[in-house]
């Protein structure tokens, strides 16, 4: 049965020139795509074979499930799933009751997770970006930059990721940018978790209780509430709200 293509956050913020604001001279870049999903993966050595490998397996195994599950595809709720499902639609509906949203909402980060997870045995440092959703493990401290769309914030500031903090997952929503499904209007909408899933889902929620600046208070309090949550950055316009363990850092320009 078809159900027509899985949408990826990789079309979130196209054209995606904010790849090029990462200053990692030290790891090698590359890209992988199958259909819609659009990997950057920054590694130690050229992984991009065992990338892709990885890719494709968890592609068809989350379109082999949608096939016998259309809801799976559609459906805005929470969903469960038996725990024989495979490994990749198992960490989406957990999100998906963590958060509570529907499962396609952690496609991108937990795409992103599950091939970081399988390459991570292969390089000391690895960070998979997913259109915004990031899986990443460092041996040094990192910046993520943030983009914001029209923001002020945009190219300005990031995130300081300490090698004690990782694995992580970043994820990352947006009202104002892309073509992917949000309710609200933040310009960015950024949670940190372990689990990379469980980032993408949280950000999509967060992203969902904005709909001015005044919900960016509204949005921390739903933060705190979600197990796993290790903090969050929620931009609207010119003001930022920010909870947990999250560090953001000037990047100067004004």
């Amino acid at each position: 049965m078809s159900t027509g293509p899985l949408p990826s956050a990789a079309s979130r913020f196209a054209p995606r020139f904010y790849r090029h604001w990462v200053k990692d001279n030290d790891l090698l870049s590359f890209s992988v795509a199958e259909k819609e999903t659009d990997l950057c993966v920054r590694a130690k050595r050229n992984l991009r074979a065992k990338a892709l490998k990885s890719l494709l397996k968890h592609r068809a195994s989350l379109e082999a499930f949608v096939a016998r599950n259309p809801l799976f595809l559609t459906t805005l709720d929470p969903y469960w799933v038996e725990e024989d499902a495979p490994g990749i639609v198992r960490d989406m509906a957990k999100a998906s009751q963590v958060a509570g949203v529907g499962p396609m909402a952690a496609v991108a980060g937990a795409i992103a997770e599950a091939v970081g997870k399988d390459l991570l045995s292969f390089s000391s440092e690895l960070i998979v970006e997913n259109g915004g959703d990031i899986f990443l493990r460092v041996t040094r401290t990192r910046l993520v930059g943030v983009y914001a769309g029209r923001s002020p914030f945009t190219g300005r500031i990031a995130l300081e990721i300490l090698p004690k903090d990782t694995p992580l997952g970043i994820g990352t929503s947006s009202g104002t940018i892309g073509h992917s499904l949000s309710l609200g209007c933040a310009d960015a909408a950024i949670a940190l978790s372990r689990s990379a899933a469980v980032a993408d889902a949280a950000a999509t929620a967060l992203g969902n209780a904005v709909r001015c600046a005044e919900d960016v208070p509204v949005a921390i309090e739903v933060a705190r509430g979600l197990q796993g949550v290790l903090g969050v950055a929620i931009i609207v316009g010119d003001r930022i709200g920010v909870w947990g363990r999250v560090k953001i850092v000037s990047l100067g320009g004004g």
